[in-house]
């Protein structure tokens, strides 16, 4: 299974038509799409899964505000903020109301995606916009700002990804509070997962740099995760060490959470399906 799949409605080299085929080559017997702050890429995507006998799941990917939470300002999942966390919805059946909750998220997003053009000296509507599905309902990441620097290399991008310092952070009307998000998944019935990243030595995907995240307080962030009530966590095998999987799962199953396995996947070339290592 795979449940962390980013499409062209975000960023990715793969439209959902692509994802679900990639997905159903691997071998993959169920595949969740998960793109940034949009549901618009899924009908596409389900309806292939259809097609070949794939089963699918639909999420999406956001950020929360979490300052004034037990968390406070500490470093999570994000490589640029520690004020915000990347937080996933699984299980979503009702689009319109997810997107509907969204659509000041994308607004504000947009109008920092402006901010950081003009500060790069491109011009978003020329350069970024025509690199993505915005027009139809799709997301506008720094990845795609990024991309439209380097010219369309997606390994210069990864570097750039990594060393990027024209970085403007997230307000909080990007990033709702962790605790609106929550509430909101609990009303429409959707599956809120916390991505672990774990301390980065080696990036898989070439974007991100050696830092440390969760590791160095990890039992502590997932029992105020748990006192929250987020009732899952999902990971991604193969940017993960044996021992950080080995005690990511350990603690998991003292707290109760559900594990979601998902590869991240937005650049060409990475697999789709990634076992867990044995060792």
């Amino acid at each position: 299974m795979n449940y962390h799949i980013h499409t062209t409605y975000s960023f990715s080299p793969y439209t959902p038509t692509e994802a679900a085929r990639e997905a159903k080559a691997a071998g993959l017997t169920l595949a969740g799409i998960v793109d940034h702050d949009t549901v618009a890429g899924a009908p596409e995507f389900t309806e292939e899964g259809r097609r070949l006998g794939l089963k699918t799941s639909v999420g999406v990917e956001m950020r929360v505000y979490h300052a004034g939470t037990p968390i406070g300002n500490r470093r999570t999942n994000h490589p640029d903020q520690t004020d915000i966390s990347y937080l996933v919805l699984h299980d979503i059946e009702e689009l319109s109301a997810v997107t509907d909750f969204l659509a000041p998220v994308r607004q504000a997003r947009g109008e920092r995606n402006r901010a950081i053009c003009e500060r790069l000296g491109i011009s978003y509507e020329r350069d970024v916009l025509p690199l993505s599905m915005y027009s139809l309902g799709g997301t506008v990441t720094e990845r795609h700002i990024l991309f439209a620097l380097c010219g369309g290399d997606y390994a210069k991008m990864g570097c750039m990804k990594s060393t990027f310092t024209q970085y403007i952070p997230a307000e909080r009307k990007e990033c709702p509070d962790i605790q609106t998000v929550l509430a909101f998944a609990k009303r429409g019935g959707l599956t809120a997962a916390y991505p672990y990243l774990g301390d980065v030595t080696y990036s898989v995907t070439n974007d991100k740099r050696p830092q440390t995240f969760e590791d160095g307080y990890l039992e502590e962030l997932l029992q105020i995760l748990f006192d929250l009530g987020i009732p899952a966590v999902t990971y991604a095998a193969s940017r993960n060490t044996p021992q950080q999987l080995r005690r990511l799962f350990s603690l998991c199953k003292h707290f109760g959470f559900k594990l979601i396995p998902g590869e991240d996947i937005n650049q060409p070339g990475q697999a789709f399906r990634s076992d867990i290592p044995e060792s």
